[in-house]
């Protein structure tokens, strides 16, 4: 390393050796090593027995950066990864196989073959280091690439972890691991990709996307936004708030697709907000800064933020806060302005604005009035209200009467719209994501008929407005 990448606080990768690390990927993807079955399933297994032979180690590895409850670490970051690259080989020959399409008025056959892209790079958030570095990492190796991984600087332990069990366990020709933050992330947008997978914020977003443009690289980017919640007046308020309790505090409320606000049929609010509360002390006693199952602000400058966000309203409970020791009770506030900063920028962590509306209506004209959202979630009986709000929002996806479930499961692609994100992925849909669909028509050359080459004459042209 270089004396100035020495000099700078945690795990990183000299900058200098990025170029001929990339350079090394092109070559090994230009040998053709990634392309047969037999190299994708090889990768796919070792990333799979990765997860169960270090998934403890990895979890601790959570737990110091994040404070994550052992259950959630598992269940949301190592078994997910798991679940995604056995999927991968259940599905890899049924997803590789050529597609037959259509038909011709000649002789010929026509279909559509999905090849790797070459050279991928994805670069991952910190709120769910393993998972949202190592999912995309699962289609990128089915579709036969090279791919070069950057895990998030903020989530130290982490990084150190997947840095050091990566290589170990798959093909280094093929897939690297870059430490580092903003200057090796930098480096990194300098180069050369066929695809580059972003998860993270839209500030960054912009500065990855005008990177590419550069070489008109395609991006999937993978952000977030205000996911809202609409409730009802028809519902069980206390399974209601169970559910949107669970999803808005899991990991401390530092989900993308947590929910954000709350907006509740006026007569239903005072009620909402008692069972909410119930649900904390049912999930994590009087105390949940004593409970090993809740989880802790990433760090000293998002906990600084979070608490910021506080004085935008009045907590109905909670709003304690310790920021040497990353905490931040689980959290709702009323009398919250529309157009308070807590309303205007995603929280990302574990406080919960309730506002009041007249009518499911009303809830729908204000959703509409922000930027697309990654999700939406909706609490009715009435299927009528489920398939109106479903028609007149527009979300990357959606979950009724749940938070955050539809992301668990792969047959569903998982994505935004608008500024909440571009493209998607899981299961087969992050294969399609790291591959190009070429289409192939091929003709015998034994017959060739004179009527498809000029002088075309009159005959011709009849016969041409007959077959087609």
């Amino acid at each position: 390393m270089s004396a100035a990448a020495d000099s700078r606080p945690g795990p990183h990768t000299d900058v200098e050796r990025i170029p001929g690390t990339v350079e090394g990927l092109r070559r090994s993807f230009a040998s053709g090593r990634t392309r047969p079955l037999a190299w994708r399933r090889e990768q796919l297994k070792a990333l799979r027995a990765m997860m169960v032979e270090h998934g403890d180690e990895l979890v601790a590895a959570l737990q110091a950066d994040l404070g994550k409850p052992v259950l959630e670490a598992l269940a949301a970051d190592v078994s997910s990864v798991k679940r995604e690259a056995s999927l991968a080989l259940r599905r890899l020959r049924r997803w590789t196989r050529p597609e037959r399409v259509g038909w011709l008025p000649i002789p010929g056959r026509m279909r559509v073959i999905r090849e790797p892209l070459g050279v991928v790079l994805i670069i991952a958030p910190w709120n769910y280091p393993v998972q949202l570095l190592l999912s995309p990492l699962v289609g990128a190796l089915a579709a036969g690439n090279c791919a070069l991984l950057k895990p998030s600087e903020v989530t130290a332990h982490t990084s150190e972890r997947l840095a050091r069990l990566v290589p170990r366990y798959l093909d280094s020709d093929a897939i690297a691991l870059v430490e580092g933050g903003v200057e090796e992330t930098t480096a990194l947008l300098r180069e050369r990709w066929d695809h580059i997978f972003y998860t993270g914020n839209g500030t960054v977003a912009r500065v990855v996307m005008e990177a590419a443009a550069r070489h008109l690289t395609p991006v999937t980017l993978e952000l977030g936004g205000k996911s809202p919640c609409i409730v009802d007046g028809d519902v069980d308020v206390r399974i209601a708030a169970r559910r949107i309790a669970w999803g808005k505090w899991l990991n401390a409320g530092q989900t993308c697709i947590a929910p954000d606000y709350v907006l509740v049929k006026r007569e239903r609010e005072e009620e909402l907000v008692e069972e909410l509360e119930r649900a904390v002390r049912e999930f994590y006693g009087d105390d949940p800064k004593a409970t090993s199952d809740y989880a802790r602000m990433v760090s000293g400058r998002h906990h600084r933020r979070v608490t910021r966000l506080l004085k935008d309203g009045k907590p109905a409970f909670g709003g304690q806060v310790d920021e040497e020791d990353r905490f931040v009770a689980p959290t709702v506030l009323r009398q919250v302005a529309a157009d308070a900063e807590v309303m205007s920028e995603e929280i990302f962590g574990p406080v919960l604005p309730v506002l009041p509306v007249g009518s499911v209506d009303e809830a729908v004209e204000f959703v509409n009035q922000r930027e697309k959202p990654l999700a939406l979630y909706l609490f009715t009986r009435d299927r009528r209200v489920e398939e109106d709000v479903l028609a007149r929002t527009s979300s990357g996806g959606a979950c009724v009467n749940g938070t955050l479930l539809h992301i668990s499961v792969p047959q569903l692609p998982f994505g935004g719209v608008g500024p909440s994100g571009m493209g998607a992925y899981h299961g087969r849909f992050s294969f399609e994501t790291f591959s190009h669909r070429k289409s192939v028509l091929s003709r015998g050359l034994r017959f060739d008929p004179s009527f498809l080459y000029p002088p075309y004459g009159r005959w011709k042209t009849k016969l041409a407005k007959w077959l087609l």
